[in-house]
């Protein structure tokens, strides 16, 4: 039928070009999330099969669509669970399950990730083009100036969501770069790492910086590269003496307490304040969708070392926000989430016979590993503009159990 050939066509170049267009806008990236979805709902209903893979995270998955559903029940604000609760964890299922099932063949694979590389390319041009000239290409976006530091955002709209972004996608084309390229194709995509490594250190976001070593630390060790562990090792040694004097005394602002350092003290104190929201009701939350809206119920009054914190605020910790919206249960169901994608991912790992696959799926692994540690001080998940790609991650992820049995090429 030609309409399938035209949704097959949709499908196959949305998910190349989603990636990508993270990097641009959010109204870009919805409307090719939107594509996706459509045409993957579409074809499921004209050839008359189920749109669900059979993969290790089906059955935490639904649980936790469940309690963010029943969550409607008791929230005081109906329409937000609805729209931003309920119906956005659907777009990110579907989107994950139309990863998992439609990545049809190596090419399509590798388009995905010549996309991935080109988005990450162009944020980090972005970037230095906007720390020279004042303002970012796509939007105009200037820098930010914090601590004396001068801090960039790209087209997004802080430092740590942009840091987010390039943390999360970076250790797939570092992966590449470390343990499969070689000859002029590792020079080449060496000096784009080298390029990306420079926007992620000039966001000055500590959360990233940390979500990026440790990205780095699980790739050198799984792949046993002593000279890296060696490497890295020593980078942390001595990077104390590399900091930039406005970060030094900040750290002694600070009394070097590295909770304090890492997180500020409006941080600390968010974390506080989303604690008694918890308390509150740790069993079922408060409703998803609603923490923002919530949150200026559980202000500590002062607040921790006298902080002043806005009174619509996210939790900046993916987990205390699960918590506080869907209560200790869902935060439970989405460890068990991640139990189960992990378990998956190193069944898939274990089986494939394509080094260069392998090598992907690490490294894919390790985007999700960066884009968690990065969320225990950013609400990424709850984020419109970088939410997308941790289930992204996840569904390209299990792809790649259809590609067990394959030999190198």
């Amino acid at each position: 039928m030609k309409i399938l050939q035209i949704l097959d066509f949709i499908l196959y170049w949305s998910i190349i070009i989603f990636p990508f267009s993270m990097g641009i806008s959010n109204g870009l990236m919805n409307t090719f999330l939107g594509f996706i979805i459509v045409a993957f709902l579409l074809k499921g209903i004209i050839k008359k099969e189920c749109i669900f893979s059979q993969t290790n995270i089906n059955i935490p998955l639904l649980a936790l669509f469940l309690i963010t559903f029943f969550s409607l029940f008791y929230s005081a604000y109906p329409q937000d669970t609805i729209k931003g609760g309920i119906f956005r964890l659907l777009q990110y299922i579907l989107l994950l399950f139309a990863l998992a099932k439609e990545v049809r063949d190596k090419q399509h694979l590798f388009r995905i990730i010549f996309s991935i590389f080109a988005g990450l390319i162009f944020v980090a041009s972005d970037v230095i083009w906007q720390i020279n000239t004042g303002r970012d290409f796509v939007r105009g976006y200037a820098p930010m100036m914090l601590i004396g530091l001068l801090r960039a955002t790209a087209s997004f709209s802080d430092p740590n969501i942009l840091g987010v972004y390039l943390s999360a996608l970076a250790p797939l084309l570092f992966g590449l770069v470390l343990y499969y390229l070689k000859g002029w194709k590792k020079i080449l995509f060496g000096s784009f790492g080298l390029l990306v490594l420079a926007a992620i250190a000039l966001t000055y976001s500590r959360p990233t910086l940390l979500a990026t070593y440790v990205a780095l630390l699980f790739l050198t060790i799984t792949k046993r590269s002593k000279w890296l562990i060696t490497g890295l090792i020593v980078f942390i040694l001595i990077a104390p003496f590399l900091l930039p004097k406005s970060v030094k005394q900040f750290a002694k602002e600070v009394e070097y307490n590295p909770v304090r350092f890492m997180c500020n003290d409006d941080r600390i104190s968010i974390f506080r304040n989303s604690m008694q929201m918890i308390k509150a009701s740790p069993i079922i939350g408060h409703g998803a969708n609603t923490f923002m809206k919530n949150y200026k119920k559980y202000k500590e009054n002062p607040e921790y070392r006298n902080a002043t914190t806005s009174d619509f605020l996210y939790a900046h910790d993916n987990f205390l926000q699960i918590a506080g919206e869907i209560g200790l249960v869902g935060l439970g169901i989405f460890i068990w989430l991640l139990y189960e994608l992990f378990n998956g991912c190193t069944f898939i790992y274990k089986q494939l016979k394509d080094d260069q696959l392998k090598v992907i799926l690490l490294s894919l692994i390790a985007c999700l590993i960066a884009f968690l540690v990065n969320g225990l001080t950013e609400s990424s998940l709850y984020s419109a503009r970088v939410a997308g790609i941790f289930w992204y991650l996840i569904g390209f992820s299990f792809a790649f159990k259809k590609f067990i049995g394959v030999n190198e090429n």
